[in-house]
């Protein structure tokens, strides 16, 4: 979804609007990003929509693991070794 300028709130503002923020949030699905000094600060977002991106976070992240134990795998199966001398020099430094 494109942020509209409607969406850009001084939180000075948003002080005084908060509950129609987040209102509008919940209800029309924006997302508003609150600026502090002319830059961005925070943003508000549905709560529902912040559980499902850390729950992408925590998907990504699982991904990340899977590809590095899969290339491990394959090095290991292609004969790829360290030693334990070389491994614990590796981590000493």
């Amino acid at each position: 979804m494109a942020l509209r300028t409607s969406d850009v709130v001084p939180i000075s503002e948003a002080r005084a609007r908060l509950t129609e923020l987040a209102e509008e949030v919940v209800g029309e699905g924006a997302e508003k990003v609150l600026t502090k000094n002319g830059s961005s600060f925070v943003a508000i977002v549905d709560a529902r929509k912040l559980d499902y991106y850390h729950a992408l976070e925590e998907e990504h992240a699982s991904l990340v693991l899977l590809d590095e134990a899969e290339t491990g795998l394959r090095e290991l199966l292609a004969g790829k070794r360290v030693s334990t001398d070389a491994l614990m020099s590796a981590l000493a430094d």
